[in-house]
């Protein structure tokens, strides 16, 4: 399986949306800022709010790039089409 999956932190306006076949544990590495100098640690964008998952790499990683492709309120929209309260999803995948 791959996923495609979005973060955000509501409080500064910033999105990120990533690829990965380990949701689990792309997910822990952004909470916990595994890279200190990454996008996601830069501006503390950790809450897991929204992840669709398919079988073929390169169907992802387009869906990844359309989604990136994206206006800020169009992502928020993706969001709040499955995630209407923006509810944290971390603890739901452990």
């Amino acid at each position: 399986m791959y996923y495609v999956y979005i973060l955000v932190n509501k409080s500064n306006g910033r999105i990120y949306v990533g690829h990965t076949y380990d949701l689990r544990k792309r997910v822990w590495e952004h909470k916990y800022h595994v890279n200190p100098n990454s996008f996601t640690a830069r501006y503390n964008i950790t809450k897991s709010v929204y992840f669709e998952y398919g079988e073929d790499y390169y169907e992802t990683r387009a869906r990844e790039k359309q989604i990136k492709g994206y206006r800020r309120e169009k992502k928020y929209a993706l969001v709040e089409s499955n995630n209407l309260y923006f509810r944290k999803l971390y603890y739901d995948l452990f």
